[in-house]
């Protein structure tokens, strides 16, 4: 069979996704990759892939836009003939969903997070749930990946047809291993994000300002791709030592491996936040918001602390609280966010429920 993805990024595909990918073609079906051409590609195509360029701005709003994207779609679909498409991100979801939808081609499309669009009331909501609604019509499967997102789509009537849950995007637990626990005086937390206001970032950093002076013994690394205006107080904080700033890190378990505790003060909605579920498979307790995406991989005072969102009050008392830890109980946290992952978010889970969809169309024929 042909299947073909639909995707906005290749770092989130090829990082999120290849396990996927090499299951599918080693089953000795053909796999067309649709996005942005980007840094991963080269890789993707190495596995096997097929590369349909449809270049857009994920962020973009304008109207004839928009409309091109699903111009390039049409082309595309025409072109490839899939037998199944599979869709993640907004809009691929949205307009691949759509041009499926009058292709009559089976799709199955992952909810990977509502956006920003979609959370937030007003006129952009109402046209995004509208769209989303048309779009899902004729899906064999949506996928959500966490229950608020699921049972917020359902409340709105979007989704007619079948639907399940995922653990997001679950973790590759063969490649993300409990890592050793650093037995350094000096005690080390990791930002690894996007660097963005939604992903808590000013948060991250006003703490890192207020604890480095009361604890001269922690250090605050920064990691991520930066967005918005970031970079000039990212490199000034550097110079004063306030924090580590790494910028795009390839590997993260390189960064894992050096640290004692991933904060992910966030307020962006998304699916399921994979930084957590990657510090956690690496035994690293972690400190996140309480927020759909987040609360379900942590155990609040187990295998870290929850926060209240943009509250940097919060946050710092609970990197206070973590400090005061002794090294074994540090430790024991991580060391039970990994038995959670292990339980809860393995992406063999994820893989198998791919499949059974592949398994629906041979079954139909």
């Amino acid at each position: 069979m042909k299947i073909l993805i639909m995707a906005n990024d290749s770092g989130g595909l090829y990082n999120f996704r290849k396990e996927i990918i090499k299951t599918i073609l080693e089953c000795g079906h053909e796999v067309h990759i649709c996005l942005p051409n980007g840094d991963f590609v080269s890789q993707l195509i190495e596995m096997g892939c097929s590369f349909e360029a449809c270049n857009f701005d994920r962020h973009g709003t304008n109207p004839a836009d928009e409309f091109r994207i699903i111009g390039q779609y049409k082309k595309i679909i025409k072109t490839v003939t899939p037998d199944i498409v599979f869709t993640y991100t907004i809009k691929p979801n949205i307009y691949g969903g759509i041009v499926c939808a009058r292709k009559n081609v089976p799709y199955v499309v992952n909810i990977t997070g509502l956006g920003t669009a979609v959370e937030n009331s007003g006129w952009m909501q109402k046209v995004t749930l509208a769209l989303y609604r048309f779009a899902l019509r004729k899906a064999q499967m949506v996928f959500f990946q966490n229950t608020e997102n699921r049972d917020f789509m359902l409340k709105h009537k979007i989704v007619q047809g079948k639907y399940d849950l995922l653990p997001g995007s679950g973790v590759n637990l063969t490649h993300f291993v409990p890592l050793e626990f650093p037995e350094s005086d000096k005690i080390e937390f990791a930002f690894i994000s996007r660097i963005m206001k939604e992903k808590g970032a000013d948060q991250y950093l006003e703490a890192a300002e207020h604890i480095k002076k009361k604890y001269p013994n922690t250090v605050f690394h920064v990691c991520g791709f930066c967005k918005q205006d970031y970079e000039a107080r990212l490199k000034d904080l550097h110079k004063k030592g306030v924090i580590v700033y790494h910028g795009m890190v390839k590997d993260v378990r390189e960064v894992l491996k050096h640290i004692h505790c991933t904060v992910h003060p966030t307020y962006y909605p998304e699916g399921i936040s994979n930084v957590l579920l990657e510090s956690s498979a690496c035994a690293r307790p972690i400190i996140t918001t309480n927020r759909a995406g987040c609360r379900e991989v942590i155990e609040d005072g187990k295998s870290g602390f929850v926060v209240r969102q943009q509250d940097c009050k919060d946050l710092i008392e609970k990197i206070e609280k973590f400090i005061a830890l002794p090294w074994e109980e540090k430790r024991q946290m991580g060391i039970n966010g990994r038995k959670k992952v292990e339980k809860e978010f393995d992406r063999q889970i994820v893989i198998d429920k791919y499949m059974r969809e592949l398994e629906k169309l041979v079954e139909r024929r």
